[in-house]
């Protein structure tokens, strides 16, 4: 029995041998993972930058780690208010993005993400007013916003170089016109609006005007034109006409008179309420009505008909 507090001595002994060890090698590994960088420090003096990832030793209690991210960070700033080369005030919400790629200069100038946005933050808000400042509203919003954004980007690199960071992007989450320049801005939009309107309205009319006034020059012109060839046309078929029935009706005379009064007689003495007002013994009753007969000795008594003609119902006025 002697023997077994020495034993039991000895194992405790052991047992805290090992945890000393346990202790001391958890103290002196770390990990590395695939998305970070380590920078070991002796006593606080940057040591060794270690850029792969798995299990790594270090020096207990001599030596601590500082990881950094290798992905892409923001850096968000406020919103700050400008004026654009056109005397237009804004509102300008923008962000970065950088990531690091010197661990320990960044360490010893801002050595966290805090000393990102309290370093590199104003540069960017400097940046941002400095160029802003130079263009229009209308490049700031619309025309030239991705070449501004790019010349922004270029200044803040070239002006945090010495943090050991890399602007990768620079972008406008809101470029807005103040509350109070909103609705000016508006009504003098709107009124550019409706002068270009009117203007485009009154060369629209002006076109339409003179269109109008070519379609009717060619209409009279066209009209006149027509008219001109009817007229010529219809003379030369009434000549022709006039032609032919001359050389028709020169052929017998006679039947020509006869024909023509046979007309005369259709005309005159149409179905109805006729009444022709002649004296028998005028020379105009004995033409007209010759070839009905050849005198006509008083009124109210038919006059005789040669054979072969017509007798005419004809009502004479008494005397």
């Amino acid at each position: 029995m002697r023997g077994f507090p020495i034993v039991r001595t000895f194992m405790m002994a052991i047992l805290v041998a090992l945890g000393i060890a346990a202790v001391g090698t958890y103290l002196s590994m770390f990990i590395v993972h695939q998305n970070q960088q380590a920078l070991v420090l002796e006593f606080g003096k940057p040591k060794r930058i270690i850029d792969d990832a798995g299990l790594h030793w270090k020096l207990p209690v001599v030596e601590t780690v500082e990881y950094f991210d290798k992905r892409i960070l923001d850096l968000d700033t406020s919103p700050q208010e400008l004026f654009s080369s056109d005397q237009n005030k804004l509102i300008v919400d923008s962000f970065a993005r950088y990531r690091i790629v010197d661990a320990l200069r960044f360490y010893q100038t801002v050595r966290n993400e805090a000393g990102v946005r309290s370093r590199v933050g104003p540069i960017l808000d400097s940046s941002l007013r400095r160029v802003l400042g130079s263009a229009t509203l209308a490049d700031a919003v619309r025309d030239r916003r991705e070449g501004l954004m790019n010349l922004i980007q270029q200044q803040v690199n070239t002006e945090s170089r010495d943090f050991g960071i890399e602007i990768v992007d620079v972008r406008i989450k809101r470029a807005d016109l103040p509350p109070q320049n909103s609705a000016s801005i508006y009504e003098r939009m709107k009124t550019d609006r409706h002068r270009e309107a009117a203007e485009f309205r009154a060369q629209g009319e002006e076109q339409s005007r003179r269109i109008r006034a070519e379609a009717d020059r060619a209409v009279t012109v066209m009209r006149a034109e027509a008219d001109r060839d009817a007229r010529r046309m219809r003379g030369e078929g009434d000549a022709e006409r006039a032609r032919i029935s001359n050389e028709a009706f020169g052929q017998d005379p006679e039947f020509y008179q006869f024909l023509r009064s046979m007309e005369a007689y259709e005309t005159a003495l149409r179905r109805g309420d006729t009444r022709l007002v002649i004296s028998p013994s005028s020379a105009t009753f004995r033409d007209f009505f010759r070839y009905f007969s050849e005198s006509v000795t008083s009124p109210g008594k038919a006059p005789a008909v040669p054979t072969g003609t017509m007798t005419p119902s004809i009502a004479l006025p008494k005397q």
